[in-house]
């Protein structure tokens, strides 16, 4: 009989395996699965299941890209784990034509991927990566995971060989400092965004609620939160840091952000450089969809027509300086105006942290590789255009990193957008050839006086920018 407590070696080393199992590695699964003469490779995550952000799936809301930019239409579009042949596969592609979405349900996009999840092999769910080691008298990577039974108990530990690895072990709900003390009052609801639907009814319940952050999380949970309140008895704050509840920047030009060429020019920036576009750049992706501020707007026009005002606060160009518990069911928000100069304090019975997410960190799993790792300025590891964490070269094998590279790649790194590019571009390196081709040019901004070089495909005319006259 099998000890439980040994690691359960697997001799037959993987080309690639992923830790993680979220939307951007399951594309790279999904297009792994369709290179030409196979890959032997195999997924791992601790959830017992897919599932994509299941507290913020409020009814009507929708994803902020369109449905091509599924887990791999726009590396190959004939790929089986399409969104169109899943639709076709339930018998709902006539009911999305006539439909006329551009863009999903979220809902929506959370069946899609469960759905890929359900029929992609090589995917092993309740199973936890617990690290991450070089073998360098074998050349390869080592994991070692536990088996986690239905109630996260560790059930069997198993090691892996691979070639290479992928991360994509994703983010994090965040919290700022000056709001932690808010979760630690177990009497008083406060939540964060990415827990809003399990705790919703109890939400409703509160007299007066409070969220705070204007991201597109925020504004969803602040509509949904107006829409179930009486007139005039609403009794909502809606605070936020930025100086405006603004709309994302959503010009064709604008999302040419969202494009390889702007990835590949972005890392080839000085890391100084990057460092202060990133935060300069959050109207990219961390703004409100301009459709979900018109229906706020909308709601809350609705509610003066009897020539009453909402029992509503708005107030951007807030910081909560500190918080705690006021009396035994009530929170005390302490505010300063950040233009202003002002203070003040808001007493309220439910706070809601639509505070964003951050990158985990890849210190606990890759502790293993932290000789090997090379590190920028700020102690972040280094990410090459390759989409791979710079090792000692010792290390052969590549470690590919998903969603954990914005200091080095840019505001698209956790775009749904640029999922299937980057997992074609890390299998055609990883397999040294183009199982997958990319395209040479997708933008028609040339973001720099040098521009990305332009790879020639034979037979065909290489497309020219527009030529530059240096300056003297």
């Amino acid at each position: 009989m099998t000890d439980p407590t040994t690691p359960q070696p697997d001799d037959q080393p993987h080309d690639l395996v992923g830790i993680g199992i979220g939307p951007l590695n399951l594309s790279l699964a999904a297009l792994a699965h369709g290179v030409p003469g196979g890959l032997a490779t195999a997924f791992y995550d601790q959830r017992p299941a897919f599932h994509w952000h299941p507290g913020q799936l409020i009814d009507g809301t929708t994803l902020q890209v369109p449905f091509l930019a599924d887990l791999v239409t726009l590396a190959d579009p004939t790929s089986p784990w399409t969104f169109l042949n899943y639709l076709r596969q339930r018998e709902r592609l006539y009911p999305f034509y006539f439909a006329e979405r551009l863009h999903t349900h979220r809902a929506e996009y959370d069946a899609y991927c469960r759905w890929v999840t359900d029929h992609l092999p090589g995917l092993h769910f309740s199973h936890q990566v617990d690290a991450v080691r070089w073998n360098p008298e074998r050349r390869l990577f080592e994991i070692d995971h536990s088996q986690l039974g239905p109630t996260g108990e560790t059930e069997a530990l198993g090691r892996t060989h691979a070639r290479n690895i992928a991360l994509g072990i994703g983010t994090e709900p965040h919290i700022p400092d000056p709001l932690r003390p808010l979760t630690e009052q177990p009497t008083v609801p406060v939540i964060h965004a990415a827990d809003y639907l399990q705790h919703r009814e109890h939400l409703l319940a509160a007299g007066h609620i409070t969220v705070i952050g204007s991201g597109q999380s925020g504004a969803e949970i602040f509509l949904d939160l107006l829409r179930q309140r009486p007139t005039g008895a609403e009794r909502l704050h809606w605070l936020t840091r930025t100086e405006a509840f603004a709309p994302m920047e959503y010009s064709k030009l604008g999302l040419e952000h969202f494009t390889p060429d702007y990835t590949q020019y972005f890392h080839q920036l000085p890391e100084r450089v990057r460092d202060d576009l990133v935060p300069r750049q959050w109207q990219l992706h961390k703004a409100t969809d301009a459709t979900t501020l018109a229906a706020i707007h909308d709601e809350l026009y609705r509610r003066t027509l009897d020539g009453g005002w909402p029992s509503t606060v708005l107030t951007p160009g807030v910081r909560v300086r500190t918080a705690g518990r006021l009396a035994t069911t009530k929170l005390e928000l302490h505010l300063e105006h950040i233009q202003q100069g002002t203070r003040t304090r808001l007493t309220t019975d439910a706070v809601i942290l639509a505070t964003g997410y951050r990158e985990r960190p890849l210190d606990r799993i890759l502790a293993g590789l932290d000789p090997y790792m090379r590190r920028d300025a700020r102690d972040r590891p280094r990410i090459d255009a390759h989409h791979r964490l710079v090792l000692d070269p010792s290390v052969t094998g590549s470690a590919y990193v998903q969603n954990a590279d914005t200091h080095s790649h840019g505001v698209g790194a956790p775009d749904l957008g640029l999922a299937a590019w980057r997992s074609a571009a890390i299998l055609n390196h990883l397999t040294g050839k183009e199982p997958y081709p990319l395209p040479r040019r997708t933008a028609f901004t040339t973001f720099g006086l040098t521009p990305h070089p332009t790879p020639a495909i034979p037979g065909q005319p290489t497309p020219a920018h527009p030529p530059l006259t240096p300056l003297r």
